[in-house]
């Protein structure tokens, strides 16, 4: 078996274990959750009408609707381009954590902060936060996608990007007062998670043939 693909999949299988650990921290209330008032107070606290207005801004390029078209446009293209497998894995991946996310918010039916707190209108339940899932998976996925084309500064660069990008995503749910912070670190547990479970699936796919850039 291929090593890449074995250390993925112990990769997997960790986050696994942490997602649902704090999932269910999250939910009992304990662990990382018990600093849930106090990240609430101090988002209410830190509120200016610029950072209002920047976070509004960052949630919507970054919310699940965004990032499933990002995922269906990049797909897209990749699948035109001959690049069906990355096109279709691309789109699977986002997909496939949507699926979970929601499957895991209707199980724990987790309340959201109190409406006063709130400076959006959402729906449905608080644990995990989709946003930040969904963002650690399509981002995540992306970052994967254009690993063999990077060299040099470029393989440092491109994942710090993406880390502040997923970073910032989910602080956003926290300062806009619809998220506790727990259900937003159990949303990127999440996301990254299943982006390593579906890495593992797309390695094991992948023929054993040399990287050419798209072409």
């Amino acid at each position: 078996m291929r090593r890449p693909l074995v250390l993925v999949g112990l990769l997997a299988v960790a986050l696994l274990a942490a997602a649902a650990g704090l999932v269910w921290a999250a939910a009992a209330g304990v662990g990382p959750a018990t600093a849930d008032p106090a990240a609430l107070a101090d988002a209410l606290t830190d509120r200016t009408s610029t950072l209002t207005r920047t976070a509004v801004v960052l949630t919507t390029i970054g919310s699940t609707v965004a990032m499933a078209v990002l995922a269906v446009v990049v797909g897209g293209v990749l699948w035109w381009r001959g690049h069906r497998l990355e096109g279709g894995w691309l789109v699977g991946t986002m997909l496939t954590a949507s699926a979970v996310f929601t499957l895991v918010k209707r199980l724990v039916d987790r309340p959201r902060p109190p409406e006063a707190a709130r400076l959006v209108q959402v729906g449905n339940e608080s644990l995990p936060s989709g946003h930040a899932t969904m963002s650690a998976a399509v981002v995540g996925a992306l970052v994967v996608l254009a690993w063999p084309y990077l060299h040099g500064v470029w393989r440092v660069i491109v994942p710090l990007a993406a880390l502040v990008w997923i970073a910032g995503v989910g602080l956003t749910r926290v300062y806009l007062g619809v998220h506790w912070f727990s259900d937003v670190l159990a949303g990127w547990a999440t996301g990254f998670a299943w982006l390593a479970v579906c890495t593992a699936v797309l390695l094991w796919l992948r023929p054993m043939t040399p990287v050419t850039a798209p072409g």
